[in-house]
Parts: C-alpha cells; structure tokens; sequence
C-alpha cells in the first residue's frame, strides 16, 4: 500500500490510478493517522512552492513527514513540486523547504535570443541515470518522461544526483538519498516509462 499525501497541490487521482494499472494499490490522504500508517510516500505537487510549504504547515504535517522520513526511514518519491519542497531552498518562494535533501531551487534563464527554450519547460524529454539505483536500474538513453515545470533543482552534493536532463542547461531530474527519492517529471503523465518507475518504487 502506497499513501498519496494530500496537501491540496497535487494531480493525485492521476497517480492513483497509474499505480492502479501496474497493480499497486494505494489510499489518497491528508488524515494524520492514515500517513502515521504508511509504509511508503508518495509526496506529489503541481504549483508554487512557498503554498505547498504553507498548506503542509497549516495542516499540521510537517513535523510527522519529518518523524515518517527522517527518524522511521519510510521510502518517499516525490513528485515535481513534491520533489522541490525536499529542498532546502528555492528561488520561488522566501521560506524554506523540508530541507531532506541538500539541494536548491532555481528559476529557468535563459537569453532572450534564445527561440528553443521556452519557460515553462513543457513536454517530453531524456533522463541520464548518474549512478545505481533500483528505481532506475535498466533504464537507458532513450527513457523519456513528460515535464512541466518553470524551476528546476540544484544538488549541492554530486553523490545525490540520481539522473539528469538537458534543457539548455544540465538540470538534476532525480535525486536519492537514503530512502529519499525525487522526480521533477510527471510519472503518472508519462506511460509506460512512468509506469514502470511507479513499479519499481513500489518494490523497493
């Protein structure tokens, strides 16, 4: 069983029913005492990161992902926005984030001569594993998941670098440390490749 954190930021139906079709069932939830529960978290987000920080304190949830996460070791992926607000910092907002992961948020710049790279970064693009991990074990250079965000993170440590992604600039697409996992593409919005990765959480 997988928990969804409902936090009101998230396309959470979408990543319910993706995990529902590789056959992982899941609960959708903003109940403390179901997340006491869990065993693994997904973390997931769509929107600006200073409101998710605001919605997750209003909610009396932060200090029990911390206990979940940090003290009991709980797997967690997190998800676009879910993802950034493991970080440290970003450049979206003024508060600071979970702060899980030793990384920052940065806003996309690019020149203004610069016709390619639009902001937001929107569509489908290549991840490149940096280092082993289950989660992305066999995956190659054609794997392909689907973005759609204006900001990207920053690792302070290489060794937390999972893959990246070339969009004008090399940006970290996943990290993991420990039992920490983040992904700034959309699973759930990406088939078969986001289906698989679903899975493969799922089994760790």
């Amino acid at each position: 069983m997988i928990t969804i954190v409902d936090y009101g930021m998230g396309n959470l139906g979408s990543i319910r029913n993706m995990l529902k079709r590789v056959g992982v069932p899941s609960v959708i939830t903003s109940d403390p005492e179901d997340i006491k529960k869990a065993t693994k978290i997904v973390l997931p987000g769509v929107g600006a990161f200073s409101t998710g920080m605001e919605k997750l304190n209003e909610m009396n949830l932060i200090q029990l992902l911390n206990r979940k996460v940090l003290e009991e070791k709980v797997p967690v992926l997190g998800i676009c926005l879910g993802m950034q607000i493991m970080c440290k910092t970003s450049e979206e907002g003024v508060g600071p984030g979970l702060g899980w992961v030793n990384a920052d948020v940065k806003k996309f710049q690019f020149p203004l001569e610069d016709t390619l790279h639009k902001v937001p970064h929107i569509g489908w693009n290549y991840m490149v594993s940096k280092k082993e991990h289950p989660i992305v074990s066999g995956f190659d250079q054609k794997t392909r998941f689907y973005f759609v965000h204006s900001y990207y993170v920053k690792c302070n440590e290489q060794a937390d670098v999972l893959a990246q992604t070339e969009y004008g600039i090399e940006f970290d697409s996943m990290f993991a440390v420990d039992n920490i996992i983040g992904a700034q593409f959309h699973p759930e919005k990406s088939h078969r490749f986001g289906m698989d990765l679903l899975k493969r959480f799922a089994e760790i």
